[in-house]
């Protein structure tokens, strides 16, 4: 119905349990484009035998979330695109939603679902509300705004959507909430149950490289150094204390932590990846 204004792009990796009821929910509304982050040729298979609309790009390795959206997006012939994380279902106005506010709105850059946690937020009397951040679990991009270049591909997971926001309201552009459209995500459930505490580790290395990265991208070394100081401090002591104690799975976390913000401080790539076979 949509097919020639919307494009909806999903990154998976290892997300064979969950990706189908997202696709199902957007049936055949718009064209779909899965980047998965392998080599899986038989997933790549069964997604596009199953449904028409739908085109899957292996990576051949894990590149992360935003190289692979990056990828997806570079792709994309509409006018639009939505980026979703494989584990949301899309309530069926929704995109139908996406398209009319963009309508209204023009000059928009993004524009994100309300959820549960923005119930602070004032609408008032308005559906829309201008907002700094979205959640980065649905995000509907105007491509004309961007020249083909979105997601920090430093970035390998954790803060990419905050600093896609940070770059539009650097270059004032304008960034929504539509509270009408609703869209349920269950979070931290994208790839499948291989090895929790595998994934675990590398939540926790990556969120401590992304966060440090990003401030020093927009407040420069010393000042981040600053911010991640009590985190640094934290991590190193954990993972002492639990050596001590003799608690592999607590000192491997808290050393992922700490070797997350080092290897940040460093100037050193986002290498580390889940051992999950």
């Amino acid at each position: 119905m949509y097919l020639k204004e919307l494009t909806v792009v999903i990154v998976t990796f290892r997300s064979e349990s969950k990706i189908l009821d997202c696709i199902s929910s957007i049936g055949g509304l718009a064209e779909i484009i899965v980047v998965e982050n392998s080599n899986n040729i038989n997933f790549k298979k069964k997604l596009e035998n199953e449904f028409s609309n739908l085109k899957c790009i292996l990576t051949g390795e894990n590149l992360g979330y935003a190289t692979a959206n990056n990828i997806g997006l570079r792709s994309v012939k509409t006018k639009y695109a939505l980026v979703l994380n494989p584990d949301t279902i899309i309530d069926k106005n929704a995109i139908k939603r996406f398209l009319e506010s963009a309508e209204k709105f023009k000059d928009f850059w993004l524009m994100g679902p309300a959820s549960d946690q923005m119930v602070e937020l004032e609408f008032g009397e308005n559906d829309l509300i201008e907002v700094n951040n979205l959640k980065g679990f649905a995000i509907f991009l105007n491509l004309s705004k961007f020249n083909n270049e979105y997601f920090d591909e430093r970035f390998f997971l954790y803060f990419e959507e905050i600093d896609l926001c940070k770059k539009v309201k650097n270059n004032n552009g304008k960034i929504y909430i539509d509270r009408k459209i609703k869209i349920n995500h269950e979070g931290s459930q994208s790839v499948n149950n291989l090895n929790k505490f595998e994934l675990e580790k590398n939540r926790n290395w990556h969120w401590m490289w992304s966060t440090f990265y990003y401030h020093k991208k927009y407040k420069g070394f010393f000042l981040a150094l600053i911010i991640v100081f009590p985190k640094l401090l934290s991590a190193f002591t954990k993972t002492l204390i639990y050596s001590i104690l003799v608690n592999k799975n607590k000192r491997d976390v808290y050393f992922c932590r700490l070797s997350g913000i080092v290897n940040s401080i460093a100037g050193n790539k986002s290498w580390y990846r889940p051992s999950i076979d």
